[in-house]
């Protein structure tokens, strides 16, 4: 019986896989660091604490917890690449890896609402979307996320594992994984082929709605600056969302066939990686009153650096 797993990674020139460690280590940081400013400014700054900056702080959770999980490994690999792991350690990565991507999702369905009701009808925005309604709607993402990646490592733990043990990939993906199973994995594919409509396809077709309803209230704008940057804002916003559920959905959802294993490397970089990196940037550090904060808290932290000496 397997007890390791070996993550073959990327499999190029030594010369390659140190220019990928260096690349891979400066996204890495700006995640982390990013995510990590916009949590310091929304629990320091009072004015941003609002519904839409609760959302955002739970989504930069979800994105340093994301980075955290995969690469790591994935730098550990490029330098040393026949490091294994455990067979408990990978389906724990299985498991924080799905139960993040679920909460993701679903959060980003949470936040196009949310931005809905504050274009469309700003008037009820602190009726409709009440501190009670924000809590459970955040709570649900986390709770539904982890109980579907709870279902996928339940089903993963009842397969026997004889050999081989070298996944081809970055981390411990879950669609690699059964590949090495000896038994059949019909009800494995078929669950998560559900779980896909469920996270994917059902908030993706949400968001698009929600974005559609804010264009048309767009479109009635008389003021050009304001549709300029109401135009501006759900074209970032889109973009992020046209990217994670893209690469997702082709992952999950598009015959095997058409994708080669490297391939599916790539879409999981753009997937599990640069997503984290962008979010920070896309819906925070180009909004006004976060760069306002942001040059708030520099300037009081100046000011007091001075004082003491």
């Amino acid at each position: 019986m397997v007890t390791e797993f070996i993550l073959l990674g990327f499999c190029f020139d030594p010369r390659i896989q140190m220019l990928l460690f260096g690349f891979f280590s400066l996204i890495y940081i700006f995640t982390l660091l990013g995510n990590r400013i916009i949590l310091g400014l929304i629990s320091l700054v009072s004015r941003l604490h609002t519904p839409m900056y609760f959302f955002l702080s739970h989504l930069a959770v979800v994105d340093i917890t994301y980075a955290c999980n995969t690469v790591p490994q994935l730098l550990v690999n490029l330098l040393n690449p026949a490091k294994p792991i455990s067979f408990a350690g990978c389906l724990t990565q299985t498991f924080l890896f799905l139960g993040f991507a679920h909460t993701e999702c679903l959060l980003l369905v949470v936040m196009s609402y949310d931005l809905y009701v504050t274009i469309c009808h700003p008037l009820q925005y602190s009726v409709i979307v009440s501190w009670r309604m924000c809590i459970v709607l955040a709570a649900t993402s986390w709770i539904c996320g982890s109980l579907l990646a709870l279902v996928h490592v339940g089903l993963i733990l009842r397969l026997p594992f004889c050999g081989p043990h070298e996944i081809n990939h970055f981390f411990c993906e879950i669609l690699s994984i059964l590949k090495l199973a000896c038994a059949d994995t019909r009800l494995n594919r078929v669950v998560i082929f559900a779980a896909s409509v469920f996270v994917l396809v059902g908030p993706l077709c949400l968001v698009l709605v929600s974005y559609w309803r804010i264009l048309v209230a767009i479109l009635r704008v008389q003021s050009g600056e304001g549709r300029r940057k109401a135009f501006s804002t759900c074209s970032s916003h889109l973009c992020v969302v046209g990217l994670f559920f893209g690469s997702a959905i082709a992952m999950y959802m598009a015959p095997k066939s058409r994708h080669p294993e490297e391939q599916q490397k790539v879409l999981f970089l753009f997937y599990s990686f640069f997503n984290p990196a962008l979010n920070p940037l896309i819906y925070s550090l180009r909004n006004a009153e976060v760069k306002d904060a942001l040059r708030r808290v520099l300037c009081k932290e100046r000011h007091s650096s001075w004082c003491d000496i």
